[in-house]
């Protein structure tokens, strides 16, 4: 399976630690994808011309990740400021969202970038990609979208989005078994064939036309969540997609979840900031 993530990257920044660590949600998931077995994964997206872009970029390079198709602009590269708690769960103190290089310029798609995309069997994306405009000339692959939390998305946004699915992942720590169950219905009304609800420390629930599975327990010491839902995506993708086994999916996700949750950063590579 290979997989192209496209849209969003950023540094997350950990005051304590006077650190950077790569992230962004759609370069987090192609980087766990190569991580769980995917035979190639890539990257496309805006960068900036910044320390920060220039640490992103090497660390892709560093997983195997291709990154041929970036666009390199003039300006800041995405910044989240991030604080941990006692339990080791992520706190966001800040981002420079409004005047990143990502949130002032527009990707656009050319004709190349989509010949090189079709070199993929998935494209996964997500609300933070900004490129809800792009999702139908990419509907005649698999797109796998990561909605976040419920103060994401709307039933509208839904409405928009989904009908060029084929999978939907939603974290939804903060809801009930019946709204899960009514999300379901919903997107699956719209067209989606797998979606997924992650729930913090609870195990996720899944839906594949309907039929529902659960995320065996897994247990493992916490460091740090950042990126764990984005690695439970990638390892279920990887395995998935090669195989359509739910329930064997989401005990590579959730192992996938675990490594990550015992480092630092999304997928490592801490570095002092300049």
């Amino acid at each position: 399976m290979k997989l192209i993530g496209i849209g969003d990257n950023v540094v997350d920044y950990y005051q304590d630690q006077g650190l950077m660590y790569p992230g962004g949600n759609a370069l987090n998931v192609a980087v766990a994808g190569k991580r769980n077995g995917a035979s190639a994964c890539a990257y496309l997206g805006i960068v900036g011309d910044d320390a920060e872009a220039e640490h992103v970029v090497k660390c892709m390079g560093e997983e195997g990740i291709d990154f041929s198709r970036i666009r390199r602009a003039y300006g800041l590269s995405g910044k989240a400021v991030v604080a941990l708690n006692e339990e080791g769960d992520r706190i966001f103190v800040g981002t420079n969202r409004g005047i990143r290089v990502q949130s002032l310029l527009m990707l656009k798609l050319t004709q190349d970038d989509l010949d090189y995309i079709n070199e993929y069997d998935v494209v996964h994306t997500s609300v933070n990609s900004d490129i809800e405009h792009e999702l139908s000339r990419l509907a005649h692959k698999p797109i796998s979208f990561d909605f976040s939390t419920t103060k994401r998305w709307n039933k509208a946004y839904l409405q928009l989005v989904c009908p060029y699915l084929t999978y939907a992942f939603f974290s939804g720590s903060d809801m009930s078994h019946g709204e899960i169950s009514s999300l379901f219905e919903e997107v699956h009304q719209l067209g989606v064939k797998v979606v997924g609800v992650t729930r913090g420390a609870e195990p996720a629930m899944f839906s594949k036309d309907g039929i529902i599975s659960s995320q065996p327990h897994m247990t493992g010491d916490v460091i740090d969540t950042m990126g764990a839902g984005d690695s439970f995506i990638g390892g279920f993708l990887a395995h998935y997609h090669e195989y359509r086994d739910v329930q064997a999916a989401l005990i590579q996700a959730s192992q996938s979840a675990a490594v990550t949750c015992g480092h630092y950063g999304a997928f490592g590579y801490g570095k002092k900031k300049q």
